[in-house]
Order: structure tokens, then C-alpha cells, then sequence
């Protein structure tokens, strides 16, 4: 994208932000929750205060379960603390002028009548355990997309970053387990994006390859700009884009820029909007879009909260956007894939009878 000579005056700023969805694809729940969410609190970069203050219009708030011990007793309780944390996270709907929303189409309600909307997501697999069938339990509480793998493998796929202090081998999956590509078609009948952030390449590559809904990248950055094993090299681009799917390039500096930058230089917005450049030059805008990572370690110099939002804005109007492009970036591409992960869920017939 051309950059401009010319930086836009705040009034610019916001008419753009607020006439858009602004929409967060990544942000943690504090845990244990301190019902905190509604009234806010300085330890949080995302309540509801700040999602008003920074014009956001909605945010996918994750059930973040790290991994843990594999067998009966840590998938138990991986998948306990999981709907527990979706409970939490559907109680932010009895908050006056929020809206949890499970459809493309409540979503676009809610920003019409001007409410934030919540849209739940879980991350990491290892939260259904060996059990598929509470991937249907996460819908019916809303959730939009789950997350393959975090840190560490699990049964359903090989994790980018195996951990050795839970006895991980390379890759002992080979990418997706019989199990992991079992998850990915009861996603699909579900209307549930499979997340492709945290997995190897070869789990990316073989989900996105699997499923018949886009690929959906929830939160991750550009390898060619900073050689992170969490990141997507330009072979894996170029699979999201020929898959419809999305990258949401996030707020995390470790991803943003390599170590010895960050030694020198404090991390920021516009390092954040280098790798929406670069992928947009790569595979399209259609395929880009923004995330923080938000009460999960993300934050960067300008977008440290959601009330910072509009920094980010400014910031691809100084780069040229237009006023499509930027709707595009921050809500209208993650839209895009919901509705066609509901159109391939109407299609799929109904799972047999247990």
C-alpha cells in the first residue's frame, strides 16, 4: 500500500473508525473470571469501558485452556474449565448494550442498533479432550472457532511449539491425528471455523487442505518479516488466500518484529501495519484482517488497549487505505468467512444418531 504524505486529523480518525465494524478477533478472559468485565479494571485490556472508549464495535472473547497433561483426568478437566469460561462469557449478554452473537447476522444487527458484540470462541483442542462431540456443546453456548493446538500437541494435532516439559516429540502426528481430521468435518457440520494459529504447518496446511469452510488464522503474524515459529510463511499465505480463508495479523511483538529489533526498538503500530502490508501485497485484502491478543499476552506500543484502537486507524490511513479497504481489515473479511462457514454447515447433512 502507498503511503501518504499526509496524516489524517483525529476528527478523520474517528468519523472512519466509527463508521465501521471494528471487530477484535482475539482476546483472552482474564481467569479466574472477577466479574470485572462490565464496570472494567486497570489489569484488563478489554472490558467493556474500553471497547467503548477505543469505538470497537465487537470482539471475540476465547476460552483460552493451555495445554496440559494428556488422559482422562487433564481432558476432564481442560473441558470443565473451558464451559466454564464460555458461561462467563455468554453472561456478558445481560449487560446492558452488549450482544453475545452466534450468526453473521446477529452480528451485523448488534453493530446496526449500536450495540459491542461478544462472539465466543474457544482455543486450543485439547479442551474436547477425545470427545467430539462436545464441539457441539461449544455451538449451542455460541462458539464461532476453535483453535487446533496452543503450545504443545494434543490429540488432535501437532502443535508449532512442541514442549518439552510435557514430553513432546517433533511432530508425532505428522500434522492432524485421525482424530484432529474427524474435528475438522464435525467443525464444518457445525459452522465452526477451524483456527489454524499455534498448529505446525503441517496441521495448518493439512486443515485448511480438509475443510471445507475457509481456513481462519485468529491470530498470528508474517514469517518473512519475523522468523517466529507462530507466524505463516508465504507457502501458507498462499493456502489461506486459495482457500478464502483470513490471516488476523495480532499485537504481539515477539511476532511482530525479530529479537534483536525489539532489543532497540519499542514495538508498535507501525510495525503492526508493516506485516498488513506485506500480506496484503501477498495474497489480497480480501484475506487480511487485525487481532490483539489482547489479556493473552498481546499489546504494543499505540495499541496497548482497546481504548487505543483508533491509533491503528490512523495508521493504515496514513498507509492509504480507503474507507472499503479498512472496513474490510477490521471486521469485514471476518464476516465473510462466517457466513460461509453457516453456508457450508446448511449443506452438510445432520450427524448420525450416536
Amino acid at each position: 500500500m502507498n503511503e501518504s504524505t499526509n496524516d489524517p486529523t483525529p476528527d478523520a480518525v474517528q468519523a472512519m473508525h466509527r463508521s465501521i465494524l471494528t471487530l477484535d478477533t482475539h482476546v483472552d478472559i482474564p481467569w479466574p473470571d472477577r466479574g470485572d468485565f462490565a464496570t472494567g479494571a486497570d489489569s484488563r485490556c478489554v472490558d467493556l469501558p474500553k471497547l467503548r472508549e477505543g469505538g470497537m464495535g465487537a470482539a471475540c472473547l476465547v476460552a483460552y485452556v493451555g495445554q496440559g497433561a494428556l488422559g482422562d483426568a487433564g481432558h476432564a478437566a481442560a473441558s470443565a474449565k473451558a464451559l466454564a469460561m464460555l458461561e462467563v462469557i455468554n453472561s456478558a449478554g445481560e449487560v446492558p448494550g452488549v450482544r453475545v452473537c452466534d450468526s453473521a447476522d446477529a452480528l451485523m444487527a448488534a453493530h446496526r442498533a449500536g450495540e459491542i458484540a461478544i462472539i465466543p470462541a474457544v482455543e486450543n483442542g485439547y479442551t474436547i479432550g477425545q470427545d467430539i462431540g462436545l464441539l457441539a456443546r461449544f455451538r449451542a453456548r455460541g462458539v464461532r472457532y476453535m483453535t487446533l493446538t496452543h503450545n504443545g500437541h494434543n490429540v488432535l494435532a501437532d502443535s508449532a511449539r512442541p514442549m518439552t516439559h510435557l514430553g513432546d516429540e517433533a511432530e508425532p502426528h505428522g500434522g492432524l491425528s485421525a482424530l484432529g481430521r474427524a474435528a475438522v468435518v464435525e467443525m464444518n457440520r457445525l459452522g465452526m471455523l477451524v483456527d489454524v494459529s499455534h498448529t505446525s504447518r503441517r496441521t495448518m496446511m493439512q486443515a485448511v487442505e480438509r475443510s471445507r469452510a475457509p481456513g481462519f488464522a485468529s491470530h498470528s503474524c508474517v514469517r518473512a518479516l519475523c522468523d517466529h515459529p507462530r507466524n505463516l510463511d508465504d507457502g501458507q499465505l498462499d493456502a489461506l488466500r486459495d482457500c478464502g480463508g483470513v490471516i488476523h495479523i495480532t499485537a504481539m511483538d515477539a511476532f511482530l518484529c525479530p529479537r534483536d529489533v525489539r532489543q532497540t526498538h519499542r514495538v508498535g503500530v507501525a510495525d503492526f501495519v508493516d506485516h498488513i502490508d506485506y500480506a496484503v501485497k501477498r495474497i489480497g485484502i480480501a484475506h487480511v484482517g487485525i487481532s490483539s491478543d489482547f489479556d493473552g499476552g498481546g499489546g504494543i506500543d499505540g495499541w496497548a488497549n482497546a481504548a487505543q484502537a483508533p491509533n491503528l486507524t490512523a495508521e493504515l490511513m496514513r498507509r492509504g487505505y480507503d474507507a472499503t479497504q479498512i472496513a474490510a481489515l477490521w471486521g469485514g473479511n471476518f464476516v465473510r468467512i462466517l457466513r460461509h462457514a453457516e453456508d457450508v454447515a446448511a449443506q452438510t447433512p445432520p450427524a448420525p444418531a450416536r
